[in-house]
């Protein structure tokens, strides 16, 4: 999909789904001025009918900030005021952009307004230079690097005990490499696996035990055609997998599935 997500990048994706969510990640929120990053998420979310949950990043190579004249130390900071900004942009009402002088009597919008009035759902990849407290309670979601099923409990323990009863989902992305046999043993290999699907729909079960709501798979590494792939996920896989009914983040949040 990409990182603009221009009005006419999104109908094609729109209008082949009507119900499920439509996740746009990572943007390298830092640099882009937040509050255009809002309008065009804002865009997007009303194409999508309000299924859109974005996740940001601080970004992790020097040298993009260095050709955008961006100071590579002020990304911690950076990112706190992008996602103030963003909460304040997409609230249904005047936007009070203190920084630049101009009060709430201005009556500042953007426009056009998200479908819910709470805006959209925000995930924070990785660490983002901030502390787990922090993405516990200005996140949605934390969307955390793969890692083997010893670490992941531990990582998965720690944001359950930051969020408590909160429900907010723990997301986690994997590159695939899914053998022809079905039946193959899984194999390491880089941010993931090589497996067939049996034993890749145990992996995800203990994935699931351990509290990772949402997985997405990076299908790169396969030779394989994409639809033969995405047909024996679905077959395969996926009906292991029923998504539980949506339930509310948080009592001023958008909804996550």
């Amino acid at each position: 999909m990409g990182t603009c997500p221009r009005r006419s990048c999104w109908p094609p994706v729109s209008g082949h789904a009507r119900r499920i969510a439509i996740k746009l990640f990572v943007v390298l929120a830092t640099l882009r001025h937040p509050i255009h990053l809002a309008e065009d998420l804002a865009v997007a979310d009303l194409v999508t009918g309000g299924r859109l949950h974005v996740t940001l990043g601080a970004g992790y190579r020097k040298d993009e900030f260095l050709l955008f004249g961006v100071k590579w130390k002020r990304r911690p900071s950076m990112m706190v005021e992008i996602v103030e900004t963003l909460r304040a942009a997409w609230r249904h009402g005047p936007l009070e952009l203190a920084r630049a002088g101009l009060g709430a009597d201005r009556r500042l919008e953007v426009l056009p307004r998200t479908v819910d009035p709470a805006g959209i759902a925000i995930a924070v990849a990785g660490g983002a230079q901030q502390t787990p407290e922090w993405i516990a309670e200005h996140a949605d979601a934390s969307l955390d690097y793969p890692r083997d099923l010893g670490a992941l409990r531990v990582k998965t323990r720690e944001w359950r005990r930051l969020t408590g009863d909160g429900g907010k989902p723990y997301l986690t992305p994997m590159v695939l490499n899914l053998c022809e046999d079905p039946g193959a043993a899984p194999r390491p290999i880089r941010l993931g696996l090589s497996t067939g699907s049996r034993a890749l729909v145990d992996h995800l079960e203990h994935m699931s035990a351990l509290g990772v709501a949402h997985v997405s798979f990076n299908l790169r590494p396969n030779d394989r055609p994409v639809n033969e792939l995405l047909q024996e996920l679905a077959e395969d896989v996926l009906p292991h997998f029923r998504t539980p009914a949506a339930r509310t983040v948080r009592a001023d949040s958008p909804r996550l599935q």
